[in-house]
């Protein structure tokens, strides 16, 4: 059971594809915004899955579905490419000159 206070985050969806801007690329405009925000829960108990509210850091109250506990930070710049290998050691070379 997710209880008052628990570290949670939600997930809303701000505009359905609907109501989305019709300046937006099409395969853009066929899907909704979506929003996921952390924050401390403010109901009493719930179960993922429920609508809930959440205060945030900044101090603002969300609502939306729970849709996880403890969430955690999930940070990636991509797969590697060979390619910047390279021009990491073209620009250093261009900055520095030599073999530094």
């Amino acid at each position: 059971m997710i209880k008052k206070g628990d570290w949670v985050q939600i997930h809303v969806i701000v505009l359905e594809p609907e109501q989305r801007a019709a300046s937006v690329p099409e395969d853009t405009h066929q899907l909704p915004l979506e929003m996921w925000v952390k924050g401390h829960m403010l109901n009493e108990s719930a179960e993922l899955g429920d609508t809930i509210s959440v205060l945030t850091i900044t101090g603002r109250t969300v609502e939306g579905r729970l849709c996880a506990v403890n969430p955690s930070y999930n940070h990636s710049f991509g797969n590697f490419i060979p390619e910047l290998l390279e021009i990491d050691a073209t620009v250093k070379g261009i900055v520095f000159g030599g073999d530094r």
